[in-house]
């Protein structure tokens, strides 16, 4: 098995756990938050449950990012998995505005009296969702996975929200034991609180995925440097008129003009071409593919003559 396809299957394993908690997770959220009388809890269930619809969202991404170029598909289905990521963006806005409504709404009626039972759910809940935040960002890294970075910062926040309302419950209880009415209203205060963040974090993940959509090509120069030393690096390559490089989730699609001799053969300045684009793939891992157009190169003097016909600015010289 290649590496590629390990990691991939990795992430696939990592999608499937996600779903397979988030269904535990919210019916036990939910049937508990019912008997126990905790509003806080169903809302947090509810929370769970749109993220079950999210990690379905990443495991169909996953699976489609993992297909192969083909005719119709070039530069490969990697984009799927920037549709999940946005996907769960949006669950997490939904989530966010349902949680923030259903707070808001207790301010308008005489609070519930929830039971502690409600409370050590919560926690138990908090521990296992930073858990999946830990495990989801660690191999989201390593994957370069959008839709499982997406997902673990889904679990981060429901860090947030079984946190708020485990302290709501826990401040409710507490007022209603030594009967401090403003207490009992503190399970409200703090869903707002965390429905603001929730949705902070979405239209982070959001943005950031249709950026990648769009494809936003990358222009930080840090990050292009290595690509431009490696194609410079290729014997025969006096100069890099121009060099594109988009992001398709778990790998990047890499265009770039290159300069060579102008005296050169069609045939040498093919070769020099595929040499480019098989140091390239080798050398970076994440690099699918790799497009290379040749421009005749006259010397270091003859700018004129040297610009291609879209008068595009040179990168650098060798």
């Amino acid at each position: 098995m290649s590496s590629q396809a390990n990691v991939q299957r990795q992430g696939s394993w990592m999608a499937f756990i996600n779903a397979l908690f988030n269904v535990l997770l919210a019916v036990a959220k939910g049937v508990i938050g019912v008997i126990a009388g905790s509003n806080a809890l169903i809302a947090d269930a509810v929370h769970s449950a749109a993220d079950l619809v999210g990690s379905l969202a990443v495991i169909i991404g996953l699976r489609i990012a993992r297909k192969p170029p083909d005719e119709d598909h070039p530069y490969g289905h990697g984009k799927a998995e920037l549709i999940a990521a946005t996907i769960v963006a949006g669950l997490l806005v939904a989530a966010a505005i349902e949680v923030a409504y259903s707070s808001a709404t207790s301010f308008f009626h005489d609070p519930t009296k929830p039971e502690m039972v409600a409370a050590y759910t919560a926690f138990a809940a908090m521990v296992v969702k930073e858990l999946l935040f830990r495990f989801n960002y660690r191999l989201g890294k390593k994957l370069f996975s959008k839709s499982l970075m997406a997902s673990a910062y889904d679990h981060r926040s429901d860090v947030y929200s079984s946190l708020a309302a485990f302290i709501g419950i826990v401040l409710s209880v507490l007022g209603t034991r030594i009967h401090v009415g403003w207490l009992r209203y503190m399970d409200a205060v703090a869903g707002i609180f965390v429905a603001i963040l929730v949705f902070k974090m979405a239209v982070g993940i959001a943005r950031d995925s249709l950026q990648s959509l769009m494809d936003r090509v990358v222009l930080e120069e840090e990050n292009i440097a290595p690509y431009v030393e490696c194609a410079l690096s290729v014997n025969g390559v006096r100069r890099l008129d121009d060099i594109r490089v988009r992001d398709h989730g778990q790998y990047v699609i890499v265009d770039l003009e290159i300069g060579v001799d102008a005296e050169v053969t069609v045939a040498a300045g093919h070769d020099i071409a595929a040499r480019v684009r098989r140091e390239m793939r080798s050398e970076f891992e994440r690099v699918q593919d790799v497009f290379v157009h040749v421009n005749p190169y006259y010397g270091a003097t003859n700018e004129g003559k040297n610009r291609n016909d879209d008068e595009s600015s040179a990168v650098v010289d060798r």
